[in-house]
């Protein structure tokens, strides 16, 4: 192998090692969202959460964050959620963008979070309807 595509395949390898990496950080939230289960959500949320549902925003303590994430799977029962892309910012920010599906409604799901410890914790969240 010439060194051109040694060099090729190992940017390849590294891209692709780092984007599963990104995709597990997200694995339990996903999983949770998936789930529609606001009380496994919570355990990935940080002290304080920014929380969007269709241009509703604010910002709520841990608690509180529950009860809203509670009322809503209530209103919008999943019937599936998955991950489309995730991606980080300059600053180390990480990011997830997914579709959750709830009956007949659509929603867009941006999910950021910050590193804490040895863990990464949900700083934003938002769900817009498509």
């Amino acid at each position: 192998m010439n060194t051109k595509k040694w060099v090729y395949t190992i940017v390849l390898l590294l891209a692709a090692l780092s984007a599963k990496a990104q995709g597990d950080i997200f694995a339990p939230m996903r999983d949770a969202l998936k789930a529609g289960s606001a009380k496994e959500l919570v355990k990935y949320v940080n002290q304080s959460v920014e929380i969007n549902v269709e241009g509703d925003i604010n910002t709520y303590s841990k608690a509180q964050a529950e009860f809203v994430l509670r009322d809503f799977f209530k209103k919008y029962p999943v019937t599936d959620f998955s991950i489309s892309h995730t991606g980080s910012s300059k600053s180390g920010l990480q990011y997830a963008i997914g579709t959750y599906k709830s009956n007949n409604n659509q929603l867009t799901v941006l999910i950021r979070v910050k590193q804490s410890g040895n863990t990464h914790l949900i700083h934003e969240i938002s769900f817009v309807k498509e």
